[in-house]
């Protein structure tokens, strides 16, 4: 009989993890996705259950590796909020033994999710960025914005951030959590003018990020409107930017700034880091980041293989030795 799954909490997964092994790790899984043969990775569209109600979304996101033999679902519930105090996302990931079915594991989503989606968006700006990077901007001050604060300053070496939200108390709470340098900007234009990165990981419904305010040659990494209704860039920048996702599939699907646009792709962030499609730095990019399940396959997997490793019983020998 099976034992019973463990759960690995949020304080523990940002234990366990450092980002310089995460990165890699999602590398060869967007490489892998985006090979012409599926690189062994099976991962349907995400299943979306609206709760107009509430004005939220619930989604189910499965995805199986067959290089890491990882079975993972992640379930992810969104709502619209402007509270400082509460989430617009959370979620809970599964992990199954996929030899039979067998419950493994359930993990904090909310942390795997902030986690590995900052990191593809780290991963999506050092392949698409420009050489010189000295001022980064964010747009939206939640979680995610706080994640990716932490990985960008660790990896780039960024002189300036600059950080605008339309919510005063989520700013308040993002500066004192990552007690860092930061210029909180009153608005959005002020933020994005000169930057050399941006990053938009807002709930906007509509266009907060216009491509006039966009210094020619920027990198752009749009995270948030994971709707087909929803939007952050506006058809300037849309149009005139070369445009990489995450997923053409969903893409086309799910993101209201690639239908309403009609903005053309031109390759998938996987097909660069495989070298089957070039990055054109010279030009203005933007990544549109939606997600995808297999980012959260392989990043439970690494979660459950460091708890193992951490949590392995100590050889009979090494503790009679310690007793000694």
């Amino acid at each position: 009989m099976a034992g019973k799954p463990v759960f690995i909490g949020s304080e523990e997964i940002e234990r366990l993890v450092r980002d310089s092994e995460l990165v890699p790790v999602l590398e060869r899984a967007l490489a892998n996705f985006s090979s012409e043969d599926g690189g062994g990775v099976v991962q349907p569209i995400r299943s979306t259950v609206p709760v107009a109600k509430y004005k939220g979304f619930l989604g189910v996101m499965p995805a199986y590796s067959a290089e890491d033999d990882a079975l993972v679902t992640k379930i992810v519930r969104f709502y619209q909020t402007t509270s400082s105090s509460a989430s617009s996302h959370h979620a809970t990931v599964l992990l199954f033994d996929p030899s039979n079915g067998v419950l493994k594991a359930v993990m904090d989503g909310a942390e795997i999710t902030e986690r590995r989606t900052a990191a593809v968006s780290a991963i999506a700006t050092k392949y698409l960025k420009r050489q010189n990077l000295d001022v980064l901007c964010i747009l939206g001050a939640g979680p995610e914005a706080v994640s990716h604060y932490r990985i960008f300053t660790q990896m780039f070496p960024f002189k300036q951030v600059k950080v605008w939200s339309r919510t005063r108390e989520r700013v308040e709470k993002f500066v004192r959590t990552v007690q860092g340098p930061v210029q909180v900007c009153t608005s959005a234009k002020e933020a994005v003018l000169g930057a050399d990165v941006v990053i938009t990981v807002t709930m906007a419904m509509e266009p907060i990020l216009c491509g006039e305010w966009v210094k020619p040659g920027a990198h752009v990494n749009a995270v948030g409107a994971c709707r087909p209704d929803w939007r952050e860039l506006d058809d300037v920048l849309m149009k005139s930017a070369v445009l990489y996702v995450d997923s053409r599939e969903a893409a086309v699907r799910e993101s209201g700034d690639v239908i309403l646009s009609g903005a053309e792709i031109f390759a998938e962030l996987g097909e660069v880091v495989k070298g089957t499609k070039p990055a054109v730095n010279e030009r203005t990019t933007v990544f549109k980041s939606l997600g995808m399940a297999i980012e959260d396959t392989v990043t439970a997997k690494l979660v459950y293989d460091c708890w193992e490793l951490k949590n392995k019983p100590k050889s009979k020998h090494k503790q009679t030795a310690e007793v000694d």
